[in-house]
């Protein structure tokens, strides 16, 4: 108590400088500085500070603020894609920072503010932790980018992925950082699970080469600048380099272009098919391109055939909010946040996920972009695949944090379903992924060319891509029941007859 005690005497502006710092600091699990040791401290702190928090409004300021410390650093590239036309789109940047900062925060402030006010004491907060980041995964169509399991990437502990997935690691996260809260004024008894969680980010992490498959990938990488993408001068510049790629020996069994590699409409790029059917020399080309119907325009995937024919089709379903299309367009117009306004229309969502067909590699489950941050987006596949496909443009991202936990959280599907992944991103980085989120073969950020791989073959199901969240959620709601029941029935026993 004696941690509580101190904490209880610190002014306002005391606790908001500790809850800040501690947000901070968790940041730093994220790439690019990649540090789970300190984000673990900072989450222990966490635990602390919620301990020495009387009240639920004091709780919930404390889980404000980490949160929001947290997430301006770490989503700090989400001002990048408003640089791209800096004049008309630049002034919103730190608004669109702040405001997604503050949103997400909201969701661990009413975590630790219900914690409090329930008196749950710190599993009840590890529980509500957990619980919090499901529904930041999954409400207003989801956006759980930079959880915390996501800094354990590169250490033994992401392996459990496979197992519980990351909100299970989530909740075994702060299921231990609940325990030496507790402890903390018992130094002999938090030595020992002190020790455990540093030996599982810090153990030398040695993972078993993948079995390949006898099947060539080659992944192309342009390296299209933003702003120069579809340039008409600069069009064939990036096609031919992309066209070069492909053609070049040894012949490859698969080739993958990134998201939008083709600048025209699907029914404009029969000739771009023609030439690409030529550089293939055989090989299936998957590729992303713009298509309409009379609806909408798609930000689609299809796969091209020896004989320039597109063979499947696949349109994404995934969209980003205020990216892809843009919610609330009439509120921004009466508001009178033009810029808002004129960004209305965007694409059209596809159907959902599907497989498509690549002939002797199998079937693979694409996603575009964005699309590989939700874990039950690919859980939700129709049928077990081959493997998984990425197409992105990460260019929208800049060249440092962005897509770095792009790729981190590519990598993080395919730990969770046994899967390989193919990633061909516009600007970097491109990579092949093994079924337990190694990187085989990559292409840096900021470099054209194209990087060769065998296909892994995938790993038997994990418990995770047959579950997928269901009994974490379940586990989660029936622990915070039980918890409710038995403060009620300890508070009822109190009551004077």
């Amino acid at each position: 108590m004696m941690i509580a005690a101190w904490l209880a005497a610190r002014t306002l502006w005391q606790w908001t400088l500790l809850a800040v710092s501690c947000g901070a600091v968790m940041a730093l699990g994220q790439a690019p500085v990649d540090r789970p040791v300190p984000m673990l401290i900072a989450l222990l702190v966490s635990f602390l500070l919620y301990r020495g928090a009387a009240r639920a409004g004091r709780a919930g300021l404390v889980g404000f603020l980490i949160g929001f410390a947290y997430f301006i650093l770490s989503l700090s590239w989400l001002t990048e894609p408003f640089q791209i036309d800096a004049a008309r789109y630049g002034w919103m940047a730190p608004f669109a920072l702040a405001g997604m900062a503050a949103l997400l925060a909201a969701f661990w402030a009413l975590a630790f503010a219900l914690a409090r006010r329930a008196r749950a004491g710190v599993l009840g907060l590890a529980l509500l932790w957990p619980l919090a980041e499901l529904a930041r995964g999954y409400l207003f169509t989801g956006f759980p980018w930079g959880m915390l399991p996501q800094g354990l990437l590169d250490t033994p502990a992401a392996q459990a992925l496979a197992w519980v997935g990351p909100h299970g690691l989530m909740l075994v996260l702060c299921a231990g950082a609940a325990m030496m809260a507790q402890l903390m004024d018992r130094p002999l008894l938090v030595l020992p699970p002190a020790v455990a969680a540093l030996a599982s980010v810090l153990w030398p992490m040695t993972l078993p080469a993948p079995q390949m498959t006898p099947h060539l990938v080659r992944l192309v990488q342009p390296n299209a600048p933003q702003e120069e993408k579809f340039d008409p001068d600069s069009v064939p510049i990036f096609l031919n380099r992309m066209l070069n790629a492909t053609e070049a020996d040894p012949q490859p069994d698969l080739v993958v272009w990134p998201e939008t590699a083709v600048p025209y409409l699907l029914e404009y790029a029969q000739p771009v098919f023609d030439q690409i059917a030529i550089a293939a020399r055989g090989a299936p080309v998957v590729l992303g391109i713009q298509r309409r119907d009379l609806d909408w325009y798609y930000n689609s995937l299809v796969v091209v055939n020896a004989d320039a024919e597109v063979t499947d089709i696949y349109d994404k379903h995934h969209l980003v909010p205020f990216g892809e299309y843009m919610p609330l367009t009439e509120l921004a117009a009466k508001l009178g946040l033009r810029g808002l306004a004129e960004a209305a229309g965007g694409y059209g969502s596809g159907p959902g996920p599907r497989m498509i067909d690549l002939g002797d590699l199998g079937q693979a489950l694409p996603l575009i972009c964005y699309e590989a941050v939700f874990a039950q987006d690919v859980a939700a596949a129709p049928v077990r695949p081959a493997f998984l496909i990425q197409i992105t443009n990460d260019a929208w991202f800049g060249q440092r944090a962005g897509p770095q936990q792009h790729l981190a959280q590519a990598r993080m599907r395919a730990i969770e379903q046994g899967l390989p992944m193919a990633r061909a991103a516009n600007t970097g980085i491109s990579a092949m992924i093994g079924p337990r989120g190694q990187i085989l073969e990559s292409l840096p950020l900021g470099v054209a060319g194209h990087v060769d791989a065998p296909l892994p073959v995938a790993l038997n199901p994990t418990l995770y891509a047959r579950t997928g969240d269901f009994p974490v959620l379940v586990l989660l709601l029936v622990g915070w029941g039980v918890l409710l029941a038995r403060r009620i029935s300890i508070d009822g026993l109190r009551r004077p007859t």
